[in-house]
């Protein structure tokens, strides 16, 4: 039998059910694959043969259709590294197991760095021990920090939330006539294309945030409180955007001073906090009312205001994830290929995952204002199309109705 095997993994984002169903979709329209398993909790499901089959569900059109706009990894995530199979050869022989007890031919792993890193590993095993597996990446993070691919899916979704939230906040803000700042703290350890995402805010004619500091430029205290002053001479409300993992000269993160130091399983360091440091600086410095916001999980799994251009695009890229191992593809990423930004068009294609995983795409220095303190019109020009369009989220009761598989 030729069944295949799906799994999520990383961070959840409002987009990463549409590539599931993408997924589910492109196995049932091809005819060549007889049943779809999800293993439970990304690749630790497939090494411990903890599956779900979803043969039922890929017919189901009503509940994909709900499933398209469920936040979250509907099968469940998890924050696993494969070692080096050189070093540490006994998941990968797991993993075979389970191919070969459910007749799997075919797997599409859905993540980010870290599970594209998985996916390099797994094929390159399979392809020296000629096993007749077809292993294919599809792109998932909210960050957008993965390479060889336009855009992430849950990238444009988080942006829109972003913005959307940005605006509110100017609204509430711009009320009081009195000197105060408020920071809002945005997901970004190294990559500050959400940070650089709020600028959309202004799309409509709002001001927007009156600062924006990505992680990409060093971040200089100084600067940044002379910035505040020279804009509180025009307006007494502002508002400042700032990266998560904005860093100093030397290296360390502003929020070293809140973090607790921890470490995830990839030697990640927790970082928070920045704005909440950048609130105590202000507050010494310059004295008036200030207030740190973090925007923390809320951005990553906002469906309800999720973008609609982003979850056609990630539905389609788990159909190209499919039909790229179908077709003998292996070691891959289906990806996103910008052909054109007025009108916005895209190619949806295949790439060496041996060229994204351990990579990182960051924001382009030129894409960010020479004052470092905001984003230049090519960023503007990047972002726009990614946001466009309303999702169709059903209602249930008042609020979003979500899937749950398990």
């Amino acid at each position: 039998m030729n069944n295949l095997l799906v799994a999520q993994s990383g961070g959840p984002t409002a987009a990463i059910n549409a590539t599931l169903v993408g997924v589910l979709q492109g196995a049932r329209i091809s005819g060549k694959v007889d049943k779809v398993y999800g293993a439970k909790n990304g690749i630790e499901g497939a090494i411990k043969g903890n599956l779900l089959d979803l043969s039922d569900l890929m017919k189901d059109t009503q509940a994909l259709d709900t499933l398209t706009y469920t936040p979250s990894s509907a099968l469940g995530s998890c924050r696993f590294k494969m070692k080096d199979w050189r070093v540490d050869e006994e998941s990968y022989k797991k993993i075979i197991e389970t191919f070969k007890k459910y007749d799997i031919k075919y797997f599409v792993y859905i993540g980010g760095n870290d599970s594209m890193d998985t996916v390099n590993k797994l094929s390159e095993y399979c392809s020296v021990n000629n096993y007749d597996y077809y292993i294919m990446g599809a792109p998932k993070t909210v960050d957008n920090d993965l390479n060889l691919t336009d855009h992430s899916p849950g990238f444009g979704s988080a942006a829109k939330y972003i913005a959307t939230t940005i605006a509110e906040l100017e609204r509430d803000i711009s009320v009081y006539d009195i000197p105060a700042v408020t920071i809002v703290e945005i997901m970004g350890r190294n990559a500050g294309w959400l940070t650089a995402s709020s600028a959309l805010a202004r799309v409509n004619g709002g001001p927007g945030p009156d600062l924006i500091y990505l992680c990409e430029k060093d971040f200089d205290d100084d600067r940044f409180i002379e910035d505040i002053k020279k804009k509180q001479a025009v307006k007494p409300g502002l508002l400042v955007a700032v990266s998560e993992g904005i860093k100093y000269k030397d290296g360390s993160y502003v929020s070293d001073s809140m973090s607790s130091g921890a470490v995830d399983n990839f030697g990640h360091k927790y970082i928070a906090g920045a704005a909440r440091a950048l609130e105590q600086l202000v507050r010494n410095r310059i004295g008036c009312k200030v207030r740190a916001v973090e925007l923390n999980l809320m951005q990553r799994a906002a469906a309800h205001i999720g973008s609609e251009t982003d979850i056609i695009e990630s539905t389609m890229l788990g159909q190209k994830a499919v039909n790229c191992a179908l077709n003998g593809e292996t070691g891959k990423m289906a990806a996103i290929k910008r052909v054109s930004n007025n009108p916005y068009r895209v190619e949806f294609i295949s790439v060496p995952v041996s060229e994204v995983a351990n990579h990182e795409k960051t924001v382009p220095l030129d894409w960010i204002t020479p004052e470092g303190n905001d984003v230049t019109e090519e960023m503007m020009e990047y972002l726009r199309p990614l946001i466009i369009g309303e999702t169709n989220v059903k209602y249930e009761n008042g609020i979003p109705k979500h899937l749950r598989l398990y």
